[in-house]
């Protein structure tokens, strides 16, 4: 728990620290409760002027046994935040001894202890816990580790520096800020390989885990390599040290972190076997690999001046590891399944009380910073920049950025220099994308008349907390033109908005056409058309951008849903008729198939109609999609199963793009037939089923069915010793109950002997499927809300970060009626009433209850 009272940080304030940090020698005596930690550090005056001249080390939860300078003893001053004493004006040397007890600490931040492992993780601030260190980003140094402990496994950054008997060393030669820092130690086991370099350097690579998992490890191992080859071939970047540990942790806040040569994983982001994980945990254990192990240029050797440039490096490292799947996978697919994550998860918080610029401008806790906006808004601000300059521009830019800034701590400014002098290109006005929050909205007319079709685009940015004025920004708007035979005319065009009104003429067409626009996502803006729900279908019938295509679908299936919500109207047949031709094309890639089947989520469809200026009720969209998707299921009902049959894999199981996409559309084709037979088909694929995917799969449509009892009782017997197995079995119950059992179901979970609420996979799986569950989440009598409230002041004291990001949760509370408003201010007022509540949790509920 954070002592400290809230305290205001503001870009604007930055100032170097005053002092060179020259290189740092650590020194680590292991053990639970009374762990010692011996700094020895040489410390330069800085020359810059502008540098802070106060000698501060941060520092929190630390007992100070001794403190040198230059081996003569001085006294303190010592704060919750750290502390300050005199020092001298020329070169010297740092000497302190600290003690800690990392299996006391259950923030899981700085060192603590995972069921027997010492790990680390000091990404944002969690190295201050460990020792008294000048703990910010653009302070950078050369690290030399010594871990002295029983353990048998010892690991830090960098390269082995020797070993004997209770001890290992290890160095790092490329200077890195402390948050780079790691150490692990326990009873490990590895799964080795290696890698050799384009320039021919051969690197040892491993990845250590707990004894019994070792049959987990090849397709992460596949996965690095992969990675490691990727990113030599398309952007050039070579590894650098001649050994890439990766350490599986059970009890881990994030998803995994990209320290020096020395990652560390939640467990669940990189063990994977086909029986016990699904395609989906294949893929994104693929793409979280690819994305820690991109750090290394893009966050390591690159690193962000300070924390308010946290987009710099988390944005660009998701546009890359997006580029990577891509390319592993199918282009149009990752495209779609970005939007969708970012329909659903950013422009929720753009347009809600945690609304935040791509670089903020202030903050109080800086891991409640760590959102969608920063990671997926900050990756389309990339891919945005770009796209405006085409594939060779950024190229030659992002040569340059590694050539300038290599060993750097970066900024904003920095990186859209490079773009500026490679370009000569004048950013100012792009650089807004960086500044300004909230979605923009660009709407468009169509005006045609003697062989000339003109758009004109209007944009605006609705008010956010803290920017009630917006201006104008750039836009890059992808078009094609169709003509009436669903010919393209017009092949994909970039037009350059940077006006508040713009029009684009086209001239010497023959007919009118139909415009394609916003090909490929090209700008993360919502698109307001006044078109017919003809023209739709005629895009999504002919349109030659997939991303276009789904989404003319996705538009008539929302209109078909709000006017059941509203109207009581009957499913759209000529939606239905279109959707038909797409998903039963076997010469469509299935995934994207697959991705057509699916309807607008809950929650989009609550927001959607708060837009409109209705109240949302949750459970007429609920019974909404559910009328829809039995129209889809009674409409098909002869024509499902040859589907079924079409997407069943009978080769072995390989967690690729093909077996994957038609093991999805299979899932999609189960879900939709269990509505008919009543989960005779998902009963005999549960009991066939040789692998996670197809046996989740059946398990969730039984238990929708009603029929799940006996399956969920053998699921668990089968797997109760594989806590990443059991975490799915937590979570799957909640999200697949009745709304009206949802809360009922979670509740009765957190009483299961294995319901471990201190280790964040195991919370998220309950509570995260909860919050996910829309129509049970916000029930009326707000028994969704009081249930997480009580369990997020239970968890606020042992683990702040995870308590402060599930607060989210609530931060679309205001859209609904009266009555659940009630429930839910009453709800986050009793967090913010909670006795020495944690700087984290308070800063968030504070930020959702006044926005």
């Amino acid at each position: 728990m954070k002592d400290a009272a809230p305290q205001t940080i503001y870009l604007k304030d930055y100032k170097p620290f005053g002092w060179i940090v020259k290189d740092v020698s650590l020194r680590f005596v292991l053990h639970p409760t009374e762990t010692r930690v011996f700094s020895t550090i040489t410390f330069s005056p800085n020359p810059d002027p502008a540098a802070e001249r106060r000698f501060f080390l941060h520092g929190e939860h630390l007992k100070l046994k001794s403190a040198k300078i230059d081996g003569n003893p001085v006294s303190v001053d010592i704060t919750p935040e750290g502390l300050t004493c005199d020092v001298p004006g020329c070169d010297f040397t740092w000497e302190a001894e600290v003690e800690i007890a990392p299996a006391e600490n259950t923030a899981l931040e700085g060192l603590y202890m995972s069921n027997g492992m010492y790990c680390t993780q000091c990404e944002a601030e969690g190295f201050r816990k460990i020792t008294y260190y000048p703990d910010r980003p653009d302070v950078m140094s050369t690290f030399t580790v010594r871990i002295e402990g029983d353990e048998p496994v010892k690991l830090s950054n960098g390269n082995p520096a020797g070993q004997g008997d209770g001890w290992a060393e290890w160095h790092d030669p490329w200077p890195k800020p402390a948050y780079l820092f790691a150490l692990v130690a326990g009873d490990l086991v590895n799964h080795p390989d290696r890698f050799t370099t384009k320039s021919g350097k051969d690197v040892e690579l491993n990845i250590w885990v707990r004894p019994g998992d070792e049959g987990k490890c090849a397709f992460g191992m596949d996965a690095l390599k992969a990675s490691m080859k990727w990113d030599e071939d398309v952007y050039g970047r070579e590894y650098d040290l001649d050994i890439f540990n990766i350490v599986a942790v059970d009890d881990f806040n994030m998803g995994a972190m990209e320290n020096k040569g020395l990652n560390i994983f939640n467990s669940s982001c990189v063990l994977a076997s086909p029986e016990t994980s699904t395609d989906a945990n294949f893929e994104r254990i693929e793409a979280i690999i690819a994305h820690e192990y991109f750090h290394n240029w893009t966050g390591n050797r690159i690193t962000c001046r300070d924390w308010f440039q946290l987009c710099l490096k988390e944005g660009l490292t998701v546009y890359r590891d997006s580029q990577f799947t891509s390319d592993l996978r199918s282009a149009p697919v990752k495209r779609i399944s970005d939007v969708i994550d970012l329909r659903g998860r950013q422009f929720p918080e753009d347009q809600g009380p945690l609304s935040h610029p791509v670089r903020p401008e202030s903050f109080q806790e800086i891991n409640n910073f760590y959102t969608a906006t920063v990671y997926e808004k900050g990756a389309e601000v990339i891919g945005m920049l770009n796209r405006l300059v085409g594939d060779d521009a950024y190229a030659k830019a992002l040569d340059l950025y590694f050539d300038r800034h290599d060993g750097d701590a970066a900024t904003i400014e920095d990186w859209l220099k490079v773009f500026e002098d490679t370009t000569g290109r004048d950013l100012t006005q792009f650089k807004r994308w960086y500044s300004q929050s909230g979605t923009p909205r660009l709407k468009v007319a169509e005006d045609w008349a003697d062989g000339t079709y003109t758009l004109t685009f209007t944009q605006d940015t609705p008010p956010t907390p803290g920017q009630p004025d917006k201006a104008p920004q750039v836009i890059p708007i992808a078009v094609g033109l169709l003509n009436p035979n669903g010919d393209e005319v017009l092949p994909t065009t970039v037009l350059e908005m940077t006006e508040a009104t713009q029009s684009f003429t086209f001239d010497g067409l023959a007919s009118r056409p139909v415009a394609s626009i916003l090909r490929e996502f090209s700008a993360p803006v919502v698109l307001e058309r006044d078109q017919s729900p003809q023209e739709r279908a005629f895009l999504l019938a002919h349109d030659t951008d997939p991303f276009c295509r789904w989404d003319a679908s996705r538009e008539l299936a929302r209109a078909s849903i709000l006017a059941m919500i509203r109207d009581g109207a009957a499913p759209d047949t000529a939606w239905l008729d279109g959707l038909e031709r797409v998903v039963f094309d076997d010469t469509l890639d299935p995934s994207f198939r697959e991705l057509m089947l699916a309807v607008p989520t809950q929650s989009e469809l609550a927001q959607n109609l708060f837009e409109m200026g209705e109240t949302p009720d949750p459970d007429a969209i609920h019974r909404a999609v559910e009328t829809l998707r039995q129209a889809m299921a009674e409409r098909w009902a002869d024509r499902l199963p040859r589907l079924a049959k079409d997407t069943w894999v009978t080769a072995s199981y390989a967690p690729n793009a093909d077996q994957s996409g038609k093991r999805a559309l299979g899932a999609a084709v189960l879900s939709l037939t269990t509505r008919l037979d009543g989960g005779a088909a998902a009963q005999a694929q549960y009991d066939a089923a040789d692998n996670m995917t197809l046996q989740l799969s059946a398990l969730g449509n039984l238990i929708r069915a009603g029929k799940g009892d006996l399956a969920v009782k053998s699921f668990y017997n089968q797997w109760k010793e594989d806590r990443l197995v059991m975490d799915k079995w937590f979570g799957l119950q909640v999200g697949a109950a009745e709304p009206d059992q949802a809360v009922e179901v979670a509740r009765a979970l957190t009483r299961h002997p294995d319901f471990d609420w201190k280790n964040p996979n195991r919370f998220r799986a309950v509570f995260g499927a909860l919050a996910m569950h829309h129509a049970g989440f916000h029930r009326a009598d707000g028994a969704g809300y009081a249930l997480l409230a009580d369990w997020l002041i239970t968890l606020d004291d042992k683990n702040p970060q995870t308590t402060a990001r599930m607060c989210s949760a609530f931060q679309t509370w205001k859209r609904y009626d009266a009555g659940r408003q009630a429930h839910a201010r009453a709800a986050l007022k009793r967090i913010m009433a909670k006795p020495g509540l944690s700087r984290d949790t308070s800063e968030m509920v504070s930020r959702i209850l006044e926005g």
